[in-house]
């Protein structure tokens, strides 16, 4: 038996300085620290945040007192005005290259541009992104979609920083066609292209493939919806326990792919489980850290 990890598994950079933020401040700051939303979308990182007393509230207008972290996914630009007025303290942990997707549309939003947001309308990113569009954003969730929008001379075309690129490209080839001019910013972050390119690569390779993040995580989502149309056999899972001998069963080379928001202890657990779930067969166990 054989596992194999899907190389850069495991938490990306603009979550580890989310989390590095929230600690930090946690440590720095007296009082409630608070986070406005899920810091990250990962069932085992928020429960060691709670425990550190780190709570999170979905409504800025109920805060009062404290100091509130602005998630990984930020936030529209009226949150950051609505906890100034009430002299709240900020401590803002936007991921980088969310922040430079909000400048971006926030440019093309002054130039007079009409921005379609290639992306899920429900997701944070998504709903800051907005924000930053002064009425011009449009968010595309897919191609179909693109294809039922008014004919235009110019537009232009970005994505969540998470989304699938396949999807990306079969939007912007719709859009093409409602579109005399049509700019195309990729906005989908490195870390996340990687991911899934391994995943892909990967899921072709194996027997069972297990997704490993939480079940409202955008990029972990993405990354089985990738891997299950090349193996059937791919299993998105939240935790290490819902890994059973029946799901193991005929498998003789099995991968493990996590999403940009999985602990790396996450991973561990997943392979300790695997083991354990082969321990009593004769199986020569090797682990690989996959390679794309």
């Amino acid at each position: 038996m054989e596992i194999i990890i899907a190389d850069s598994s495991g938490l990306c950079y603009g979550v580890k300085r989310a989390l590095q933020l929230a600690h930090h401040a946690r440590r720095r700051r007296k009082g409630r620290v608070l986070t406005l939303g899920e810091l990250i979308h990962n069932p085992m990182a928020i429960a060691g945040l709670e425990k550190k007393g780190i709570q999170s509230v979905r409504n800025p207008g109920s805060i009062r007192e404290g100091t509130v972290i602005i998630r990984s996914h930020g936030v529209a630009p009226a949150v950051y005005r609505t906890l100034a007025k009430k002299r709240i303290e900020v401590v803002d942990a936007t991921c980088p290259i969310v922040k430079k997707i909000q400048r971006l549309v926030e440019k093309l939003a002054t130039a007079g541009e009409e921005i379609i947001i290639v992306g899920d309308p429900g997701h944070p990113e998504i709903k800051g992104l907005i924000g930053y569009s002064g009425g011009r954003g449009r968010i595309v969730e897919n191609e179909e979609q693109a294809r039922r929008l008014p004919p235009r001379k110019k537009r232009s075309a970005l994505a969540q920083s998470t989304q699938d690129l396949s999807l990306f490209g079969r939007v912007v080839a719709a859009l093409l066609e409602r579109t005399e001019e049509l700019a195309v910013y990729n906005t989908i972050c490195r870390s996340t292209q990687t991911r899934q390119r391994s995943t892909s690569e990967l899921a072709a390779r194996v027997d069972t493939l297990f997704i490993l993040g939480g079940k409202n995580s955008s990029n972990t989502s993405k990354l089985y919806q990738i891997s299950k149309r090349l193996q059937p056999n791919t299993h998105f899972i939240e935790s290490a326990r819902q890994i059973t001998p029946r799901l193991l069963r005929g498998a003789k080379r099995i991968g493990i792919s996590g999403g940009a928001s999985t602990p790396p202890e996450a991973i561990e657990e997943a392979v300790a489980r695997i083991r354990n779930g082969f321990e009593h067969q004769s199986h020569r166990e090797s682990i690989i850290q996959w390679q794309s």
